[in-house]
């Protein structure tokens, strides 16, 4: 039952023990992931876009949002959870509503950023921390386990720098987050500033610098989930750009050589289905 996989999620949120979300896109790739070892799902707004043939940033609704929740969550038997950037709407009655739906559909959480999208400016603290309590106030009328991430995305969108995300995510922590992200803080010493901000579960983007760091690595600076974002379907686009670029432009197909073999793909994918060969 999706109860169930909600308190599988939260149990998953230990400091200092981080596990993996893994961003998936569609079906497929949540079957793979799931059947590579995930132990949970997330959507990636970025990732979902791209499906849509769209850029990043706002473009999504929330109706095409929780259509594609539900797309990973008949794929796996695994806690999903999503990416819903700010909401989809400014206020905080706006971030309740999203919650309330996500909840309604079988969501073990959702994360909920800072950003006034389309745009990249930041919402002013108060009404930031005023959104957030909104959402964790309709989380707990859910009368399940739900786990409301609260995102400071300033510092990666250059809105505003390491100390207002830490004052940040101590307001949003206060507001009733279950847990905490700033994505792109720095390096490994912003990312163990951040952790030592909460007591609270802090999530970790795996990219950039930080993409360096092992399992263990991120474990030692206090991080209990580490998320990929959208940096798996970025990979995939790469790997159509090189081979596209190659074919289009020289002729070479040598790049397709270096594909998946089909039978390893269909044992993945039944095999993230809970399917026996």
């Amino acid at each position: 039952m999706r109860r169930d996989l909600a308190a599988r999620f939260r149990a998953l949120h230990v400091p200092g023990q981080p596990f993996i979300l893994a961003n998936a896109w569609d079906a497929g790739s949540a079957r793979m992931l799931a059947a590579l070892g995930a132990q949970a799902i997330a959507t990636s707004s970025a990732a979902h876009a791209f499906t849509l043939g769209r850029p990043d940033m706002g473009t999504v609704s929330r109706d095409e949002a929780l259509a594609h929740a539900q797309d990973l969550m008949a794929a796996v038997d695994l806690p999903v959870s999503g990416d819903f950037e700010n909401g989809f709407g400014d206020s905080p009655d706006a971030v309740a509503e999203t919650v309330r739906l996500a909840g309604e559909i079988g969501l073990a959480g959702i994360c909920i950023e800072d950003t006034a999208l389309p745009d990249s400016a930041a919402y002013a603290p108060d009404l930031a921390a005023e959104r957030i309590r909104a959402g964790a106030a309709a989380a707990r009328a859910l009368g399940r386990d739900f786990m409301l991430v609260a995102r400071a995305d300033g510092v990666m969108n250059g809105t505003y720098g390491l100390d207002e995300a830490l004052r940040r995510i101590r307001a949003f922590d206060a507001a009733g987050a279950d847990g905490l992200y700033v994505p792109l803080p720095g390096g490994p010493e912003a990312l163990a500033q951040v952790c030592r901000a909460t007591r609270k579960p802090v999530n970790a983007l795996a990219v950039g610098p930080l993409s360096q760091l092992s399992l263990a690595e991120f474990g030692a600076l206090g991080v209990a989930r580490i998320s990929l974002g959208s940096a798996l379907a970025r990979l995939t686009h790469r790997v159509i750009h090189d081979a596209g670029r190659a074919m289009f432009d020289g002729g070479d197909f040598t790049a397709l050589s270096g594909m998946l073999p089909g039978a390893e793909a269909d044992a993945l994918l039944k095999a993230g289905a809970g399917q026996e060969d």
